[in-house]
């Protein structure tokens, strides 16, 4: 499952006035976005994520600055850093997420494939762990 989130490179376009990055529906996404959600003047010390979605698909931007995504299928685990605008994490569904290391004034900007529903998050490792072993038999 974890080989399934990739690092996903934008449309960057640059001239003399600055940068342009664009996300739209369609091939240049794994999934329709439904909601658009962002993060910002998070504490460098503090943590965000830490569940893993049934269904939900999402991509996650560091909009600006910086901060680590660490993710685990149950099995493995991995870290990407993430401080580049136009990259984007792609993260499917069943796979535990946890943010951390924002650095200072940091905006992380997540497009999610369907609106907010608290039944499709599992917010406990342990029944995460469960029901991961589960879904590798």
């Amino acid at each position: 499952m974890l080989n399934s989130c990739i690092i996903t490179q934008l449309p960057k376009f640059t001239d003399r006035r600055g940068d342009l990055t664009f996300i739209q529906n369609g091939p240049q996404l794994p999934f329709k976005i439904e909601r658009i959600y962002y993060l910002y003047d998070v504490p460098a010390a503090a943590e965000r994520g830490g569940h893993a979605h049934r269904n939900l698909h999402q991509l996650i931007i560091a909009l600006s600055g910086s901060f680590e995504v660490r993710l685990y299928d149950g099995n493995q685990s991995r870290t990407y850093t993430l401080n580049k605008p136009y990259e984007a994490l792609y993260v499917c569904p069943m796979i535990w997420r946890e943010l951390y290391n924002f650095s200072s004034g940091s905006v992380t900007l997540v497009l999610a494939s369907s609106l907010y529903d608290e039944t499709d998050y599992i917010r406990n490792i342990d029944e995460y762990n469960l029901i991961a072993g589960q879904i590798r038999k």
